[in-house]
């Protein structure tokens, strides 16, 4: 049972945040060349970075941070059944799981709305806004690449892993 459950909490953190990482980092740019006079952003079909193709990063965004409720919950189940529910390094891996959580609901998602927002309403974009969004992208990004090496080197781990 308890390798059924380590597999579907893997399966879910690949399938849940592995594209709110990506879509999350390709946002910031792909606002960029939207607002840019005259680019790709000049309309719904516009090219790679048009406006369809922002709201398609934020929805993305949107609906995998939700589905990515289900990669704690798994974690939790799993831990309790491997019985290191104590352990430190599983106690820091939530501690960072909670705080990427955090950022993504706090600041990345807001932020990703407030720039879809006035794109669509046709104002200007400031590249400062782009670029603190793109910063507290690369810290949700980098706490969950330290939860995964958390979860995998398990420090003080009997199983020699």
């Amino acid at each position: 049972m308890t390798k059924l459950l380590l597999s579907l909490h893997v399966l879910a953190a690949i399938v849940a945040i592995g594209p709110v990482t990506v879509a999350a980092s390709m946002f910031p740019p792909a606002v960029r060349r939207t607002a840019l006079p005259g680019g790709a952003g000049d309309g719904e079909t516009g090219g790679a970075g048009g406006l369809g193709t922002v709201r398609l990063l934020h929805r993305i965004c949107r609906v995998y941070a939700g589905l990515g409720i289900a990669v704690p919950l798994l974690g939790f189940v799993t831990a309790q059944a491997m019985g290191v529910l104590g352990d430190p390094w599983l106690i820091v891996s939530v501690v960072l799981t909670a705080v990427a959580a955090g950022l993504l609901v706090v600041l990345v998602l807001p932020g990703q709305e407030a720039l879809l927002e006035r794109l669509t309403g046709g104002q200007a974009v400031e590249r400062a806004g782009t670029a603190r969004l793109a910063m507290f992208t690369g810290l949700f990004n980098l706490l969950w690449a330290t939860v995964t090496v958390l979860m995998i080197v398990r420090p003080g781990s009997t199983t020699g892993a």
